[in-house]
């Protein structure tokens, strides 16, 4: 077996080279600490799936002024793709783009690094703790001996919907970023999007790029279609952390909304996001997301001006339209899929022939559904749990991984949307930017010189 340090103090190994490995480890190599960032062979590095993209029509969701990589420089990104003026830096740049942005900022971070980076291309499938280090196991048998370890694991894929089980995988997409998606798309004429989000405006998006002319239905439980940002750039005054909770801070906001406007409400809760979720209990967590996550997810994760224009030209061509309902039942035909739904609030079902589904309600949280040999084996060994919705790993606000009893580990952290439990707000730029350059702060404290640990 072998093992790929060489000499020197111990590393930090990173799983996961997308948007959040990616800058974990550029952030740990500017402060000087050794890195090994780990990734499949078959993985787009220093890309992920947001900015991994094929296709140019899927832009930024978040205006170029604020997708600088570093908190400590906002212009950063502005001067790397040449805008200058608030007219440019008011854009909703390619994701494509982005992606470029971030390898490039990869790449020069291992060329300063020299002997202190080391990118491993491989599947990590297991890793053991012992005496303060930790042993990393590829599943070509190499292993990787570290200070501390760094789950970077991005979204986890879609899991299949269970009423379209039985329909055959070349009509059924359960991950829409999966190859074949859009092929032979002359042949079809009607696609059943499940999901009204982000993600199904991105296939819309595609379809309609790729020249598909028939028929798009949009089908989730309430039927709600992202929004748009505003033209220009918001203008929002800093104000203090509300002190409401629960319902009393749904009647504030909408009380603001009134006063200054919906996106103005929504933008000026953004600095407390995250600290507003952690003064909720667990019970008042839950009734967020049961009850109003739909609707702040589409106030709050908006569309590009550019993008909601277009997806509402389809719609007045009658070729796009959103459903609010419960998919039932789904059956093979000769020629595609016949699916029925319940409308939100009726009784009677509504059959519709279809020639594909593509999923689109977005990544899975559940560690327990899972396919990643190294969560299975961290859960196996006790050392991670979910966080008490599902929605990811249960970490501290530091990101240390909690093991099966609760307790925070000392060698075992996370970043990026698998710690959605415990911020909530982690999925956009600006919110894993911070979390990645304190992290990588902390462990780049004078006291883990040498893998002495804390």
């Amino acid at each position: 077996m072998n093992n790929r340090n060489g000499n020197g103090a111990l590393p930090v190994a990173i799983v996961g080279a997308g948007f959040s490995g990616t800058l974990m480890a550029i952030n740990l190599l500017r402060n000087g600490v050794r890195v090994v960032l780990i990734e499949r062979k078959d993985a787009q590095l220093a890309k992920g799936l947001a900015f991994g993209t094929r296709w140019p029509e899927h832009l930024l969701n978040v205006r170029a002024a604020n997708m600088s990589a570093f908190p400590d420089d906002q212009a950063n990104f502005l001067r790397w793709i040449g805008h200058s003026g608030d007219e440019q830096a008011n854009r909703f740049v390619p994701r494509l783009s982005y992606g470029l942005y971030l390898r490039e900022l990869l790449i020069r971070a291992l060329a300063e690094a020299g002997p202190n980076a080391l990118i491993v291309n491989a599947e990590a499938c297991s890793a053991r703790f012992e005496d303060g280090r930790v042993l990393v196991e590829m599943a070509d048998g190499d292993e990787i001996e570290a200070r501390a370890l760094v789950l970077a694991l991005g979204n986890f894929p879609p899991s299949p919907h269970p009423v379209l089980a039985a329909i055959p995988e070349d009509r059924r997409f359960t991950d829409p970023w999966q190859p074949g998606t859009l092929e032979k798309i002359e042949e079809v004429d009607h696609v059943l999007l499940i999901g009204t989000g982000l993600t199904a405006a991105d296939m819309v998006l595609s379809l309609d790029k790729a020249g598909f002319k028939g028929r798009i239905t949009a089908l989730s439980r309430r039927g709600l279609k992202p929004l748009s940002h505003a033209e220009s750039g918001p203008s929002v005054d800093y104000v203090p952390a509300p002190e409401e909770r629960g319902s009393q801070l749904v009647r504030r906001v909408r009380a603001r909304a009134a006063e200054i406007g919906w996106r103005a409400a929504v933008d000026e809760l953004r600095p407390h996001t995250q600290n507003l979720w952690r003064r909720h209990d667990e019970a008042g967590q839950r009734r967020f997301l049961h009850h109003l996550r739909p609707y702040w997810d589409v106030h709050r994760h908006r569309l590009a001006p550019d993008v909601a224009k277009r997806i509402a030209e389809i719609e007045a061509e009658g070729r796009l339209e959103f459903v609010a309902g419960k998919l039932v039942s789904a059956e093979p035909t000769e020629s595609g899929v016949s699916v029925a739904y319940r409308p939100r609030g009726k009784d009677e079902l509504v059959r519709l022939g279809v020639s594909r589904t593509i999923n689109c309600t977005g990544p899975e949280g559940d560690l327990m559904r899972s396919g990643a040999p190294l969560v299975k084996d961290l859960l196996a060994q006790g050392k991670v749990r979910s966080d008490a919705h599902r929605l990811g790993l249960d970490v501290d606000h530091l990101g240390r991984v909690r093991d099966i009893d609760g307790e925070p580990q000392d060698t075992l952290f996370a970043v990026g949307p698998v710690t959605k439990g415990e911020a909530w707000e982690i999925v956009a730029v600006p919110d894993i930017r911070r979390q990645v350059w304190n992290l990588a702060r902390y462990l780049a404290d004078a006291h883990w010189v040498g893998g002495e640990g804390l």
